[in-house]
């Protein structure tokens, strides 16, 4: 079996060489996709480190199960993407959730010390809205949002019709609006 090392393979083909046994095929596709999975995973377990565990899992689950690859017409990140979703839903209903790393930000020298701190005190509540959403909601979220995809992409990784996953979307930034409907009062400097 020859490696294929060119970029113009097909996500697919190159699922359907790993599952004949073709690890630098395997190779190849996770290198693709590693980082959009650990990120993905992040956005739903909420920290770095999870997110790694949960995509190095994933991977080791596709490779022991590698020839089981149908490609039944679906598109390989689709089913990927889908197997991510899952598996940090899985990891993060039985773990305690620990709230988004703090991202590392270049200050703008113009910025004040209480731009700053607002930006950062914004943020956290941001990420804490967020969090607070049911499983699906923030998957939804990230998937459309961070993850770009379309509602009728996003609702075949969590398998739910595209109405269903317009609902989930509606009902997540209303519930992420309300959450910071304080917050940006006070903004406005109008009162709660």
């Amino acid at each position: 079996m020859q490696p294929r090392e060119d970029e113009t393979i097909s996500d697919e083909a190159l699922m359907a060489d790993a599952a004949a046994g073709d690890r630098k095929a395997f190779g190849l596709l996770t290198r693709r996709h590693l980082r959009r999975s650990i990120a993905l995973a992040q956005r739903v377990v909420g920290n770095a480190s999870d997110a790694e565990e949960v995509a190095q899992d994933v991977f080791l689950q596709i490779w022991a199960n590698a020839d089981r690859w149908r490609g039944d017409g679906t598109r390989f990140t689709t089913w990927l993407y889908r197997i991510v979703v899952n598996r940090a839903i899985d990891y993060r209903r039985r773990r305690t959730f620990a709230p988004l790393d703090a991202a590392e930000e270049m200050a703008d020298p113009a910025w004040s010390a209480e731009t700053l701190v607002d930006g950062r005190k914004i943020g956290a509540e941001v990420d804490a809205a967020i969090a607070a959403l049911p499983d699906r909601q923030r998957a939804a979220l990230s998937l459309c949002y961070h993850e770009e995809m379309s509602c009728a992409e996003a609702s075949e990784v969590l398998q739910v019709s595209v109405s269903a996953m317009e609902s989930l979307l509606v009902r997540a930034r209303k519930t992420v609006r309300a959450r910071l409907q304080p917050l940006i009062r006070q903004k406005d400097g109008a009162r709660p």
